[in-house]
């Protein structure tokens, strides 16, 4: 089952009508095709690596021209290991329980007239990334699990990854219950800009990407976003911090995997602890090629320190590298510390190394983020690693849905309405019945 549909409003009705089934198909419906998925990308992962590598020569040669950065090549490749990591996520959604159908409310309004608030799909997804063709699987199949249709714009520069996964996707998903037509690939640059106008049929975008690319689609759209602009994370070390683990804490923060959202892009450090810890971490940074950009006190600590050291400018504190570079500023202790982060930060992830129980509470208690974290990398802040079996995006907003966000954030709820032909004028005027609006423990079997 290829994508079904020609023109993007074509895919975009279809989708909406695959929609209002695929709503409706079983959890062992969803679920054999889930584990369809994961067979057949395990089948074809010498075709899907041979797609990506002639992305990946394409992308090299945009690299050197400098039309396409190399945070953006370092997410595109794929491997063995990554193809693993993907089948293994598609398997766990499918372990997961299913979030349609739930009563999350049950309410007597009187007798014989029962109100329910059940959960169910969101309706039409519209999914919009650059690089990681990985993030293709995760959104279809958090979207299938959900009862989600959902249309895929990737971008150029994975299309040919693209194009191999969303056939194994589309073509393991076909037959039973599933509808045909509730996934689609949308391929030109200016899908983007007719998707945008779709409002009609998309009940939710998911954009994926850079911070410039992120606001883009927001500023463009009248239909809901869901995402985050930029990661701008941090790790504080405080005084009381065991400086090995804060040396351990932070290099993996950052280097681990820098060209993502969830790296660390800022290092603040108690001046209490700045003279013995500084250098250890530049040390540990500076073997890995880390460039550290720094405050004047931290300059002036690391003054007889080789390496790459640069003054920090008031613009570094704001900026999201996706890259082996990092910014340092030295903090009067944690109040100095949780003020930068509100201040600068962009309320994805940002940790703290403490040994002070109290320290890590404040903290985590005032720093305005998704994810807080206290003895803990940051890199930790993801759909897959909080047992979500994947996510659709992370998100910096408060209405909706917060952080890595999985299966949850892809549902609504609707209310349903049991009566025995009762009318609202029983219940207004002089002799008005009252409601009894008393919660009741049955659930609403859909």
């Amino acid at each position: 089952m290829k994508e079904v549909g020609g023109s993007i409003v074509e895919k975009a009705s279809i989708a909406k009508s695959a929609a209002l089934k695929l709503a409706n198909t079983s959890t062992n419906e969803k679920d054999k095709a889930l584990l369809r998925i994961a067979a057949v990308i395990d089948e074809n992962r010498g075709h899907i690596l041979a797609a990506n590598e002639k992305d990946i020569e394409e992308a090299l040669n945009l690299t050197r021209e400098g039309k396409l950065s190399k945070a953006l090549l370092d997410r595109l490749k794929l491997d063995n290991v990554k193809i693993d990591e993907i089948i293994t996520s598609v398997r766990d959604v499918a372990v997961l329980e299913d979030p349609v159908g739930k009563t999350q409310l049950a309410l007597e309004l009187d007798k014989d007239l029962e109100l329910f608030q059940v959960s169910c799909p969101i309706g039409v997804i519209g999914a919009i990334f650059e690089s990681r063709p990985d993030v293709l699987v995760q959104i279809s199949s958090l979207c299938l699990k959900t009862g989600n249709a959902v249309l895929l714009k990737g971008g150029s520069e994975a299309h040919n990854s693209n194009a191999a996964l969303f056939e194994a996707v589309s073509e393991a998903s076909a037959g039973g219950e599933i509808p045909a037509g509730w996934v689609q690939l949308l391929e030109t640059r200016e899908d983007v800009n007719e998707l945008l106008k779709l409002n009609e049929y998309i009940d939710l975008l998911v954009p994926r990407g850079s911070e410039q690319f992120v606001k883009y689609i927001q500023n463009n759209t009248n239909i809901m976003v869901l995402g985050h602009s930029e990661g701008v994370c941090h790790v504080y070390v405080d005084r009381d911090a065991d400086l090995k683990m804060a040396v351990d804490v932070c290099y993996d923060s950052k280097v681990q995997y820098p060209a993502v959202c969830n790296a660390a892009e800022t290092l603040l450090v108690d001046t209490a602890i700045a003279p013995d810890f500084l250098p250890r971490i530049a040390e540990r940074y500076q073997e890995a090629g880390v460039e550290l950009r720094g405050c004047p006190k931290t300059l002036e600590v690391l003054r007889d320190n080789a390496g790459q050291l640069k003054p920090a400018s008031e613009e570094d504190w704001r900026t999201e590298y996706n890259d082996l570079i990092i910014s340092v500023k030295v903090v009067d202790g944690v109040d100095a510390a949780i003020d930068h982060i509100n201040r600068y930060g962009s309320g994805h992830t940002d940790a703290i190394v403490t040994a002070n129980k109290e320290t890590a509470l404040k903290f985590m208690r005032f720093v305005d983020s998704s994810s807080v974290m206290h003895n803990a990398s940051t890199r930790f802040s993801d759909g897959f690693r909080y047992g979500k079996g994947a996510e659709v995006g992370i998100s910096t907003y408060k209405v909706h849905a917060r952080g890595p966000v999985g299966l949850e954030g892809l549902i609504i709820y609707k209310y349903l309405l049991v009566g025995t032909g009762q009318v609202v004028a029983q219940y207004v005027g002089a002799d008005a019945k009252e409601f009894t609006h008393r919660e009741l423990s049955k659930q609403f079997l859909l």
